[in-house]
């Protein structure tokens, strides 16, 4: 049993902890912005709760983050209440949030002067991910403090990699970013064209999912988009968030993500629509508006 601190208690944070105290069996303390979530966590899982990031940090062994963007990790783990001022030397400090590669190099940088491991491990599996504890955590860090850090990780996840130095973590979620969003509008526009052909999609998805076109948005994500619904997972919000990440990555190192562009901008549209708490398959919204 190891000393843990979660920080940030959202649809993602708030199971992953819970994760850690039940699955993992570890002792845990939380820090969330809203301290009666703080309080309900506690209350639910029988963990503790702290004011600070720095306070929910103090004699722990791991420090998990999982917030909004850049500029909250930076709020949360830099200031002088920030988690990094409460850390022990030889702890590690966990990144569970999508950013940018360029804070999870400042952030090890800051770990690295402490004499504290840090590996920024984004992740992939949605809400439901989260809640039944089998998300993919692709982390950047050095092996050694990777090894460290894996089996706590593992109490939410049922696949954890090592993708390079610290930043490959956020770099591999981009590209899983760009791979879903070309996915997304792939299906969509499928589902619309079968619709406009007069075709049954129940039959059509039945048969092209066993072949080379399946994929897990269509498995998971065909019925609810058929009827209209859009309130199973990931939101436009996060995921426009997490394009922007992509493309300012993409315009410094060069990359052409010409779909991933445009995509953005059909999410753009979705917003528009007022979708901007919809999942992401509501691509097919604006293709029927």
């Amino acid at each position: 049993m190891a000393k843990v601190a979660f920080i940030g208690l959202g649809v993602m944070g708030y199971p992953m902890a819970g994760h850690l105290k039940n699955k993992g069996g570890h002792d845990v303390t939380v820090y969330n912005r809203t301290t009666a979530k703080a309080e309900a966590w506690a209350k639910e899982f029988g963990g503790t709760f702290a004011e600070t990031p720095a306070a929910a940090a103090k004699d722990c062994d791991f420090v998990f983050m999982c917030v909004g963007n850049d500029d909250d990790l930076r709020s949360v783990s830099l200031t002088e209440t920030g988690a990094i001022a409460g850390m022990k030397s030889g702890a590690v400090l966990i990144d569970n949030t999508t950013a940018s590669a360029e804070v999870a190099r400042e952030l090890a940088e800051a770990c690295q002067e402490k004499g504290i491991g840090f590996i920024d491990a984004p992740v992939s599996g949605g809400q439901a991910g989260a809640q039944n504890g089998v998300l993919t955590v692709m982390c950047g860090g050095d092996e050694e403090t990777f090894k460290k850090a894996e089996p706590v990780i593992s109490a939410y996840a049922r696949m954890v990699g090592l993708m390079g130095p610290a930043g490959s973590g956020q770099l591999t979620k981009m590209v899983n970013q760009i791979c879903i969003a070309g996915l997304v509008q792939g299906l969509a526009e499928g589902v619309h064209f079968g619709k406009r052909a007069g075709l049954d999609i129940e039959k059509v998805i039945e048969v092209i999912s066993k072949g080379a076109a399946g994929s897990w948005q269509m498995e998971n994500r065909y019925k609810t988009m058929n009827q209209g619904k859009y309130d199973f997972g990931f939101a436009v919000d996060w995921m426009r968030k997490d394009l922007s990440i992509v493309l300012n990555e993409a315009r410094n190192n060069g990359a052409k993500v010409p779909v991933t562009a445009l995509v953005d901008q059909f999410y753009g549209d979705v917003q528009a629509m007022g979708g901007k708490r919809w999942d992401t398959s509501s691509l097919l919204a604006r293709l029927e508006k």
